[in-house]
């Protein structure tokens, strides 16, 4: 299988208004993996920062759970979360930071990707710490919480925040930990009304890490890769019990579509999960986006997978309905299940 599958090339930044998604995705991908850590020695005597600006959305959300969203004054081209974020200037993003931008704002912290390297280069000679964004799986999501509370003084909040995720990620685990496993594709891109270029979590990374998590297996969890652009042939002999498929809310096909997105599968008709109705659709920051809200977008998955276990009492919107073969409409919760067509050929 891992002849066959290949790592997504970085596209633009990791954020929410990204085009197609996989291109989202990559660039969280492309960072290496590491642990979080400050640009600048001395990490935790570095003096309290006053102003913060941040390329990265996911770090952003990070700063505003912590209590440090009052001092942020910039934020990338593609942070939408939360409201208050909508106001600040725009100071572009991994592949297009406006340096003189940033400059001008007089930040004395920056939260850039660890592959900005530049930009890095150019903040030092300026004077102006930085903060590296480095993530890998989804336990290196509170790392990176406390890191950045530890780094602009706000270790006890980020602490409380991160040990809130940590308990949540454990009650999910222990609702489905007797559960069976369903072999499950992840799929965060493919191009419109077809499986063409179709993108999915490989074994290593958060999106895996989550849907384990979720009570799932992922069907390429050999292939030892955040991202594979999987052939039909892979999905075929793969087999997956259930499809997943997630957007970011802006990404949502939208409602007129769903029903020939839907239809794209039945050229998989021997596939259990289109045979049985069980592909899925996601549509949702919270699981894209690695950030404080990822406990929310893992009960996503969790509730897609196991209906039975996480009913409609759980939460605000529906849950699957995977026996039934019918549609239902995104409820608060961003899910859409989906049947493939099943409706239609009963």
């Amino acid at each position: 299988m891992a002849a066959d599958s290949k790592t997504v090339k970085p596209g633009r930044t990791a954020g929410r208004t990204i085009a197609p998604l996989c291109a989202a995705l990559a660039l969280v991908f492309a960072v290496r993996s590491a642990a979080p850590q400050a640009g600048l020695p001395g990490v935790r005597h570095a003096p309290r920062p006053s102003r913060i600006t941040s390329l990265v959305p996911a770090a952003t959300e990070m700063l505003f759970a912590v209590g440090a969203g009052a001092r942020v004054v910039a934020v990338s081209s593609y942070d939408h979360y939360p409201a208050e974020v909508t106001t600040l200037p725009r100071v572009g993003a991994l592949i297009d930071p406006n340096v003189e931008r940033i400059l001008a704002l007089k930040p004395d912290l920056v939260i850039i990707y660890a592959s900005q390297t530049d930009l890095k280069q150019q903040l030092g000679r300026a004077g102006i710490a930085v903060f590296e964004y480095r993530h890998a799986g989804l336990a290196d999501v509170t790392d990176t919480i406390r890191a950045i509370g530890a780094r602009t003084g706000d270790a006890g909040p980020a602490n409380a925040v991160a040990s809130r995720i940590e308990r949540d990620l454990e009650a999910i685990r222990a609702r489905v930990r007797v559960q069976p496993k369903p072999r499950t594709l992840l799929v965060f891109g493919r191009e419109p009304g077809s499986l063409r270029g179709l993108y999915a979590s490989g074994g290593v990374g958060f999106l895996s890490d989550m849907l384990e998590t979720a009570g799932g297996a992922n069907v390429l969890a050999a292939v030892k890769l955040q991202a594979v652009q999987a052939s039909t042939e892979q999905v075929l002999a793969a087999r997956p019990d259930v499809i997943l498929e997630t957007r970011a809310a802006d990404e949502a096909f939208p409602v007129a579509q769903r029903g020939a997105e839907l239809d794209a599968w039945k050229v998989l008709a021997s596939v259990p999960a289109v045979r049985n109705g069980r592909v899925i659709f996601l549509f949702d920051d919270r699981i894209v986006v690695p950030g404080p809200r990822v406990a929310e977008g893992t009960l996503l998955m969790a509730k897609a997978l196991h209906p039975d276990v996480f009913g409609a009492t759980d939460a605000a919107g529906p849950t699957t309905q995977p026996r039934s073969g019918r549609r239902v409409d995104a409820g608060a919760d961003g899910i859409l299940p989906a049947a493939a067509g099943a409706e239609r050929e009963q």
